[in-house]
């Protein structure tokens, strides 16, 4: 796995930028499709759990949106690699406790970081020209996930390379951080909810954000800004009422 693992890095370090960015556009079509799929099928299988109202059609303007999002996060991978190889970015190769641990600080490093950028997003003169496209489809679905406004996709991707440049991670960590990223977004456009009531109300649930969570941000839009944890939107005050009623 070690050996394995410097190849890839060797070979990242060599590939021409040009080949380079279309591996990451394959790399994050496979991603949207995968993500798109699972997701689907998993509405499909708690049909009987639906937390939102069916979505209508999708229209053509939500799949132009997905697409800018695939190109955008296509551009931020190139970006992070060009910053990598100039030094702004470094990893490193362990795979122990500490690269354990470079899960949880990503995790509540991000969620914090996403935190502020999202109650950014709503500030009245600026969601208009951000926000606003992923909150027209109220009724989330897995392709929701990908339907944002190009200047809110580069705001995110400018705030996970910032958080890079800023201290040395593993490269397991980051790659186990942004596989629990997708994860994350899918669950929670998902328009139906997997758990089931008990598991909703144990504690583990009432910290990690799960699909009723984020449904009830698309249809309440001054609450649930958190995307990993609801820990943030405890500490200001943002969570909706029936997820925090059994902490009252």
């Amino acid at each position: 796995m070690y050996n394995f693992g410097n190849e890839v890095v060797l070979f990242l370090q060599e590939i021409p930028y040009a080949w380079a960015a279309l591996l990451f556009l394959i790399e994050n079509l496979l991603i949207f499709i995968c993500s798109v799929y699972i997701g689907n099928l998993l509405s499909i299988r708690y049909a009987h759990r639906r937390i939102v109202s069916i979505p209508p059609k999708i229209e053509s303007k939500e799949i132009l949106f997905a697409i800018s999002t695939i190109l955008l996060n296509t551009i931020v991978t190139l970006v992070g690699l060009w910053l990598w190889r100039t030094g702004s970015i470094q990893f490193r190769s362990d795979i122990g406790v500490f690269a354990l641990l470079d899960i949880l600080i990503l995790l509540l490093v991000m969620d914090a970081g996403m935190y502020v950028l999202h109650r950014v997003a709503h500030i009245g003169f600026i969601y208009p020209f951000a926000h606003k496209t992923h909150h027209r489809y109220d009724k989330p679905r897995p392709l929701t996930l990908f339907v944002l406004n190009p200047l809110e996709a580069l705001g995110f991707g400018a705030l996970w390379l910032l958080v890079l440049c800023v201290y040395d991670f593993s490269w397991f960590g980051m790659s186990v951080y942004l596989g629990l990223n997708v994860v994350f977004g899918v669950i929670g456009h998902l328009g139906v909810e997997p758990l089931s009531e008990k598991l909703l109300r144990s504690n583990l649930f009432n910290t990690l954000t799960t699909s009723t969570f984020h449904a009830m941000h698309h249809q309440n839009e001054n609450f649930n800004f958190g995307f990993y944890t609801s820990i943030w939107d405890r500490m200001f005050g943002t969570l909706y009422r029936e997820n925090s009623r059994n902490q009252e």
